[in-house]
C-alpha cells in the first residue's frame, strides 16, 4: 500500500483578525484548559484532524487573566484524507472569527466565543477564495458556492453544476466559472454577482 502524498497546509491572513493562533503538528505536551472539539467528540476526532491553539483578543472590560481572554486549544476533525482539498487556517472578514479547514470541512469559530461557531453546508468544501474587494470568503463546492461576510453567510448560489465547479476569473463585481453538464459532458459557463449571489447560466436546471 503506497503511502499518502504530504497533505499542504495553507494560511491565509489577508482579513485583519484579533486572535492570534498556531497550527499544531501534533497536541502539546501541557494543555491549555480551555478545549474544544469540532463538531462535537466523535471517534475519528485525532486521525487527521486539525489542531490550534487560539490565543483571544484582549478586550476592555476584560482583564487579560479573565477566562474569556484565555488561550484554548481547538481540534477540528479531519473531512476527507485526499491532499488536494483545502486544509489550514484562513482569517475571515470578520475580525473576530477564524475558519479552519480540515481534509475540506470548513469551520468558522468566533474566537472570542468559541462556543459560537458554524460549519459550512459542503462535504467537502473544494476549493477557498479571497475576495478582499468585496470583504468575502468564497466557498466552492461541488455544485454551488457559498460566500462569508463580515455579517455571517452573506448568499448562496443556485446549483450550476451536475458534479463539479471551477472557478476561472474574478474581475470587480463578477465571478466567472464553468460547471458540469452530464447530459451532454460538457462544461458550461456561468457569472455571479459578487455583491448578491445571483447566478446566470451554469449547468444544472
Amino acid at each position: 500500500m503506497s503511502a499518502q502524498p504530504p497533505r499542504p497546509t495553507n494560511r491565509d491572513t489577508s482579513f485583519a483578525s484579533d486572535w492570534q493562533a498556531e497550527i499544531l503538528e501534533r497536541p502539546p505536551l501541557i494543555s491549555p484548559t480551555r478545549q474544544y472539539v469540532y463538531p462535537q467528540a466523535v471517534e475519528e476526532v485525532e486521525r487527521g484532524a486539525l489542531l490550534l491553539h487560539v490565543t483571544p483578543p484582549h478586550t476592555a472590560p476584560l482583564h487579560a487573566a479573565s477566562w474569556n481572554a484565555a488561550p484554548f486549544l481547538a481540534t477540528f476533525a479531519l473531512g476527507f484524507q485526499e491532499p488536494s482539498l483545502p486544509h489550514g487556517l484562513w482569517a475571515c472578514p470578520n475580525p473576530h472569527q477564524l475558519c479552519a479547514v480540515a481534509g475540506g470541512y470548513a469551520y468558522v469559530v468566533n474566537a472570542r466565543q468559541p462556543e459560537q461557531w458554524q460549519q459550512i453546508s459542503y462535504r467537502p468544501v473544494t476549493t477557498i477564495r479571497v475576495v478582499a474587494s468585496h470583504r468575502l470568503l468564497i466557498f466552492t463546492g461541488f455544485h454551488s458556492l457559498c460566500a462569508l461576510g463580515e455579517a455571517g453567510l452573506a448568499w448562496e448560489t443556485k446549483r450550476l453544476s451536475w458534479e463539479g465547479l471551477r472557478i476561472t476569473d474574478l474581475q470587480a463585481d463578477t465571478l466567472s466559472g464553468f460547471g458540469w453538464d452530464m447530459a451532454t459532458d460538457t462544461e458550461v459557463p456561468f457569472t455571479v454577482d459578487l455583491r448578491t449571489g445571483h447566478a446566470i447560466g451554469g449547468a444544472f436546471i
